[in-house]
């Protein structure tokens, strides 16, 4: 392990546990986002009836990421008061856990086990889906993706907690 590994390992290793409070899965591309309160995180692929769980096995992007504080960041960034998650097309939402200090990390979100992958950068769909200035504001409040690295179901409401290794 790296000289910077093991700095950034010690530096999240005291990370608060967060909350999951939103899921959602595209089973199409461009499709309508279906909002759900449960699903089965498959190791290697990503979340069952997602679009993203058909694709390569072992794809780095299984799963995207975002936390409910980066929203509300980007929805006043924006003039707006609310952004629905659907809207930022990512498949989770977590509150209460720094998701940027997870990269590189694994963590448990019910029975499942994730990796963090990169960070989820944001698209210029994001200026059609939130207008004049929503690629910008989304810069750095983009979340995170992940890879499943152990199957189980994950439910609204379950702990996102950083595993330590």
């Amino acid at each position: 392990m790296s000289v910077r590994q093991n700095m950034f390992n010690r530096i999240t290793q005291d990370l608060a546990p967060g909350k999951l409070e939103w899921i959602g899965l595209r089973r199409e591309r461009r499709g309508q986002v279906d909002v759900v309160s449960q699903v089965c995180a498959i190791e290697s692929l990503g979340l069952e009836g997602d679009r993203r769980c058909h694709g390569t096995p072992g794809s780095a992007r299984q799963v995207t990421l975002i936390s409910l504080e980066h929203i509300e960041v980007v929805a006043k960034l924006l003039g707006k008061d609310i952004i629905e998650p659907a809207t930022l097309r990512r498949n989770l939402v977590v509150s209460g856990i720094n998701i940027n200090a997870l990269r590189h990390q694994r963590f448990t979100i019910g029975e499942a086990l994730f990796e963090a992958t990169a960070y989820c950068h944001p698209c210029s769909r994001m200026e059609e889906a939130l207008g004049k200035g929503g690629h910008a504001a989304m810069l750095w409040h983009g979340g995170m993706c992940a890879k499943i690295m152990k199957s189980g179901q994950i439910t609204i409401g379950d702990t996102v907690q950083k595993v330590d290794l």
